[in-house]
Formats: structure tokens, C-alpha cells, sequence
């Protein structure tokens, strides 16, 4: 999902970067996959990270990969850095190997959907960018409205065309921004969007559990998994599979982001 022009300086991704660069030390990966829907990075200890393969946006005929050569056995380093690059199969395997390195089974995690932690009223107007199909009839059961932003061109239910994100997410009071948006750097402009939202939150398997990279950027809640299976979760993204075929190797994980909101 793209609902605003990315932003020439990718904030929040330099930030990623940033964060976990001390933890990339000595570290290497042994398994990359991109697959149809989502790309896996194994690093040596056998963690591993997933995030949304950008298929439509592929360049390069049958050569889709224009970056390192081979991924394997390279410093995590050299693949985290590719998280702030243009091309949005290189930011996948960034952002894939940033959440191998942090997404992991700490305490203060908190187990379940994200709809069993979202501060959700039902005079909330919700705004989700990006469309997450299991949670919509919930959402609007439990909310007074949803609109759903996604690149379509004509409004269909609750889509609306991403275009509309601009005026309409600056009124709701909740937000759900997937993940995504990190890849293609839009989510900084989003996160404008959405400043004045009481509960905002980044969801979707390819969100890094950094709390410290979101704390300053309005955001509430953070909701990823954690790879329970490598192996599993591998092989799933090599045949195409997603999130419905991760469920039994995934654990489903939310956590609160401490700002001037939840202080």
C-alpha cells in the first residue's frame, strides 16, 4: 500500500538501520528466499525474519535481484543496509533481515492478535492503509467507522483509493499503518498523517519490534510475530505460501510503545 508520495529522506528506515547496527556485529546470514509473497533472511543462529515481497514492483525481467551476489554467508550488515534502498525487492531483504535480528521471544511481549491489544472504542473513526481482511468485520463491529486505504481507483465498500488517505487519516482516531510502508518509505509521511490519532499501530509480519524507533513518531502499538520453525517458514515462503500457512511456525506478538501518548 503507497497513500502518499515516499519521502526523499526514509526516516524511520535509516532509523532501523541505525538501531541495529551494533547487533549485526559478527553476525552472518546463511538463507535468503524471495519468494512470490513474502521474503525470508535466515541469519547463522537460525533466526529469521520475514517481510512483504513487493512482486508487482519487480524490475529486471527474470532477474528480479540487482544487489549483492550471493546473499548467503554475507556480514547481516551488508543486508541490513539494502532496508534504505530505492528498490523495493532490495528494502524487502533489508527490512526481512532487520526483523530476524530484533524480532525475538523477549519478555513484555504480549501474545495473541493485535485485536486483542488495540485501544478501540466504538466512537472511534478507524483508518487502516492497507488492507488486512481478518480484521475488518471485527473493526467494524467495534468501531463507529472504517475506511480502508488501498491502490484501487475507484472507492469499492470500505476501500477508498490511497489518494484519500491524505484528508480522511487526519481525522480518525485510530490508525493501523501496515508495515509495508517501510519498504517503500512511505510510512513517514504517514505517520504525519496521523499524528493527532490517540491510538496508532504498525501491524503485519514484516513489522520490526524496535519500540525505541517508534516511540518518537506517534506510534502506540507495535504487532509482528516472532519465528518459532526457521526451517518451516522457509520452506513456506520458497512455495509461495503467506501468513494463513506461517500460523503454525509464528507467534503472533504485539507490544506497547511508551510516548507522550501512554506516558
Amino acid at each position: 500500500m503507497q497513500s502518499v508520495k515516499p519521502t526523499e529522506r526514509a526516516v524511520i528506515a535509516s532509523q532501523i538501520v541505525t538501531k541495529l547496527a551494533a547487533s549485526t556485529q559478527d553476525v552472518r546470514v546463511s538463507d535468503v528466499r524471495i519468494g512470490l509473497g513474502y521474503t525470508a533472511v535466515k541469519l547463522m543462529d537460525n533466526r529469521l525474519g520475514v517481510a512483504y515481497t513487493f512482486r508487482e514492483e519487480a524490475r529486471g525481467g527474470c532477474s528480479v535481484f540487482h544487489g549483492l551476489r550471493p546473499l548467503s554467508d554475507r556480514p547481516a550488515s551488508e543486508l541490513l543496509a539494502l532496508l534504505d534502498s530505492s528498490d523495493l525487492i532490495e528494502a524487502g531483504v533489508g527490512l526481512a533481515c532487520a526483523n530476524a535480528l530484533s524480532n525475538k521471544p523477549e519478555e513484555g511481549l504480549l501474545d495473541g492478535d493485535i485485536l486483542d491489544h488495540l485501544d478501540l472504542r466504538l466512537t472511534d473513526h478507524v483508518g487502516m492503509v492497507g488492507h488486512f481482511g481478518p480484521l475488518v468485520k471485527t473493526l467494524k463491529e467495534r468501531a463507529r467507522s472504517l475506511t480502508v486505504f488501498e491502490r484501487i481507483k475507484e472507492p469499492h465498500g470500505e476501500l477508498r483509493p490511497a489518494e484519500e488517505a491524505n484528508e480522511i487519516l487526519p481525522h480518525c482516531q485510530v490508525a493501523l499503518i501496515s508495515a509495508t510502508s517501510i519498504i517503500n518509505h512511505t510510512i513517514d509521511d504517514i505517520l504525519q498523517l496521523v499524528r493527532g490519532c490517540r491510538e496508532v499501530a504498525v501491524l503485519g509480519a514484516s513489522t520490526p519490534m524496535l519500540p525505541e524507533v517508534f516511540s518518537s513518531a506517534n506510534v502506540t502499538l507495535l504487532s509482528g510475530v516472532v519465528v518459532k520453525e526457521a526451517m518451516d517458514v522457509l520452506r513456506i515462503v520458497s512455495e509461495g505460501g503467506g501468513m494463513r500457512q506461517f500460523s503454525p511456525y509464528i507467534r503472533k506478538v504485539s507490544l506497547r510503545v511508551a510516548n507522550s501518548k501512554t506516558c
